[in-house]
């Protein structure tokens, strides 16, 4: 898996990134949880949604935010984050000049951060939020969310409780123009323990129904997730 260093606001980036074969394949950026709670690019779900998106011909990057892994800098409270994430998507586009689309996908602390980055990006034609913590983090910037997209989330997570996520989502949805959908996953708390493989399941169904199906499955080259 090529490992990738760029540069960002404060410092340099530490990513894994996979270019696709073929060419105007749209981009996907993975966003993962929070850097003062364990969270990094290897975790678990982040690594799998990134394997789901190279599956299908996307070029694909995930990175460590500031002050994780090699990454320079220091914790920024989500807006140097948000400044880390734009320089990504800059670095892949420019790596990309014909790429024709891009979708965000973020895990937690990493699908705020998508969400605003989403705002901001016009080219975002699509999204993957993963356990989005609405009653931690003001999402009221989506007004109106500019494209269509996915919540998922466990109906046993204490951090960020389904009813605090259901609200967001019902505001969402009575928009025009966009189609939320939402998956819950029975038994699942925060970190999807025990319920990865379902949370997967749900996530490729929606990008099946969105992209077509996956192709031929990416051989992973032995790379591990945390």
């Amino acid at each position: 898996m090529p490992e990738v260093i760029f540069n960002g606001p404060a410092g340099r980036l530490e990513g894994r990134y996979h270019p696709a074969k073929r060419r105007r394949a749209p981009i996907a950026l993975i966003l993962h949880p929070h850097p003062q709670f364990g969270g990094t690019m290897n975790n678990q779900i982040v690594y799998n949604l990134y394997y789901a998106f190279l599956n299908r011909g996307f070029s694909v990057l995930r990175f460590n935010f500031r002050g994780v892994g090699r990454s320079q800098g220091a914790f920024d409270h989500g807006s140097g984050e948000l400044s880390d994430s734009a320089s990504a998507l800059d670095w892949a586009q420019a790596l990309n000049p014909d790429a024709r689309a891009c979708w965000i996908a973020g895990v937690s602390f990493g699908a705020w951060i998508g969400m605003q980055l989403l705002m901001r990006r016009p080219e975002v034609e699509g999204f993957i939020s993963v356990a989005p913590p609405a009653n931690r983090f003001d999402f009221s910037f989506l007004a109106p969310c500019p494209s269509s997209g996915l919540f998922v989330h466990g109906d046993q997570d204490r951090v960020a409780p389904m009813k605090d996520v259901q609200t967001l989502i019902e505001k969402l949805k009575t928009q025009k123009g966009i189609v939320i959908d939402q998956s819950i996953i029975p038994g699942a708390n925060h970190f999807f323990e025990n319920r990865v493989d379902e949370l997967l399941v749900e996530v490729n169904s929606y990008l099946d129904k969105r992209l077509g199906p996956t192709g031929d499955p990416i051989v992973e080259g032995g790379e591990s997730a945390a």
